[in-house]
């Protein structure tokens, strides 16, 4: 499987890339991911016609499953997570190449025992050796699975051979470097493919374009024009059944150290060389290590916290972090998490970007906001109580879009202005929905294509960026200290203070 040189953003008219004939290895094939998106999304593009009929799918997990039952619980993902099965014949035809090997991820005989299975399936499927080897599993087992490969010679050949590496990579800059080193002892970083679902969305990979293929934009983006940007994750749901990781994790780890991080990279980076991998990726990392938390020194100026309590969510009540299911009565683990950062480059020195996301939030939401500069002298003072600055919007989620937010004249013999919205959304300009980001990933990554997938040193920065907010929390302190935000609310008098010691206020989605 050759590397890809061609544009990774689809840019412009060309033919559709259709993977080589190869086998998917899913270690954790018994677990949600692979039957809610995994699958669902691999059969999705065998009906768009974009897999070649040798690809091979093979399940690898601890429970004693046959070949049949793991097609009946594929199956069964697929009729409930995505749009069915559709046409009965090309479902048999899929299920013809889905394959089940029991193992364990930590005992090297399953690996050998999966090696010769998979030689085998070569030569029944003709798969020519070409293998993705997909870690769907908790990260404890990251370590474990990627010497065990290493040692039977399944990543071996760097062309041939490929390794899917899910989030969280790392729970600090330390265990992310001992992660990296574990890779990089038994495969070369063009075979690493670290995958983080958000990079696979429209909007997201639409940002590049917006930016960089529009001439009334790229002059505004930087700091003579920007005052400041706002990047928000916003979800609506609480702990539910994760409160075992999430205890451990928290909102920095499980969000803003890599989905929002992936957004402010893109968002700040300069313009790349060209639209492939290492120049998009390279820029990225440049921005990061140019990247700072406001002033690490008082933390409470750069990064702020807080749980949700007891609140409404919908008309239901619904019960505070402290009191969910397997969480300490007395846990510090924080459900919100905001962050100020500066960038220390020619384009943004002195703009702050400001980073949020958190649980039990009124909207869900996803979305990069970049606040215009008021301007410099308002000659219509009747209007002086209601001009408002610019306000370019980018929605990752839902309704993907971007808007852009203007003053205009309400009619009328009185100069009043009113603030107006330009509005673009994919369902109705292109009149289709946006695939979904699982499809597109793993899409890339059959076809050798690492854009949109993060790299070592990459991951490295962003660690480095939050290490500051991670040493002091991670620091024993009184449960009373963490500031409260009603389920169901936006933020405490606490989270709307970050921001309004600086003059600015927290958008209201």
């Amino acid at each position: 499987m050759p590397a890809l040189l061609e544009n990774p953003l689809r840019v412009g008219l060309r033919q559709e890339r259709t993977p080589e004939p190869l086998i998917i290895v899913i270690f954790g094939a018994s677990g949600d991911l692979t039957q809610r998106k995994l699958v669902p999304a691999l059969y999705q593009m065998k009906k768009e016609r974009r897999l070649p009929p040798e690809v091979t799918i093979v399940g690898v997990a601890r429970r004693p499953w046959s070949h049949d039952f793991f097609r009946e619980h594929s199956r069964q993902g697929i009729e409930e997570f995505s749009d069915g099965i559709g046409n009965e014949e090309l479902w048999q035809d899929f299920a013809e190449g889905l394959f089940y090997c029991a193992g364990n991820m930590d005992e090297s005989a399953s690996y050998q025992k999966l090696k010769a299975f998979l030689e085998e399936l070569d030569g029944k499927r003709g798969t020519r050796g070409n293998r993705v080897f997909y870690l769907a599993v908790g990260p404890k087992f990251f370590p474990p699975a990627i010497k065990e490969l290493g040692a039977a010679g399944m990543l071996s050949d760097p062309i041939k051979h490929r390794l899917v590496i899910e989030k969280p990579f790392g729970k600090d800059l330390n265990s992310a470097q001992t992660l990296n080193r574990v890779v990089q002892n038994v495969c070369k970083e063009e075979q690493v493919y670290r995958i983080d679902h958000y990079l696979g969305k429209e909007t997201v990979q639409n940002l590049l374009v917006f930016r960089f293929a529009n001439t009334i934009f790229e002059p505004l983006w930087n700091r003579h024009y920007v005052d400041h940007v706002q990047i928000t994750v916003a979800e609506t749901v609480g702990v539910e059944d994760r409160a075992g990781y999430y205890e451990t994790s928290g909102a920095l780890r499980d969000m803003l150290q890599n989905h929002l991080m992936q957004l402010f990279s893109l968002t700040a980076m300069e313009a790349p060389n060209a639209l492939n991998a290492d120049s998009i990726r390279n820029e990225k990392v440049k921005v990061l290590q140019a990247t700072r938390l406001a002033d690490p020194h008082n933390l409470e100026y750069a990064a702020i916290r807080g749980q949700y309590k007891a609140g409404w969510m919908k008309g239901n009540p619904v019960a505070g972090y402290r009191n969910e299911p397997g969480v300490n009565p007395n846990s510090t683990t924080p459900t919100y998490v905001a962050m100020k950062f500066m960038v220390d480059n020619w384009r943004w020195q002195g703009v702050p970007f400001y980073l949020r996301t958190g649980k039990r939030l009124p909207k869900k939401v996803t979305e990069i906001a970049i606040q215009f500069r008021e301007v410099p002298l308002l000659i219509f003072q009747s209007a002086a109580q209601q001009a408002n600055p610019n306000v370019l919007v980018l929605r990752i989620q839902p309704n993907e879009g971007i808007s852009l937010r203007f003053e205009a004249k309400m009619p009328g013999a009185d100069l009043r202005t009113r603030s107006v919205d330009m509005d673009f959304s994919y369902g109705s300009s292109f009149g289709m929905a946006t695939a979904d980001a699982y499809h597109r990933l793993l899409l890339d990554c059959m076809l050798g294509d690492q854009t949109l997938f993060t790299r070592a040193d990459e991951v490295e920065e962003a660690w480095r960026v939050v290490t500051p907010a991670l040493a002091a929390w991670d620091a024993p302190v009184d449960p009373a200290s963490i500031p409260q935000y009603e389920a169901g609310a936006w933020e405490s008098t606490e989270m709307e203070f970050f921001l309004n010691r600086d003059g600015r206020r927290w958008r209201r989605l």
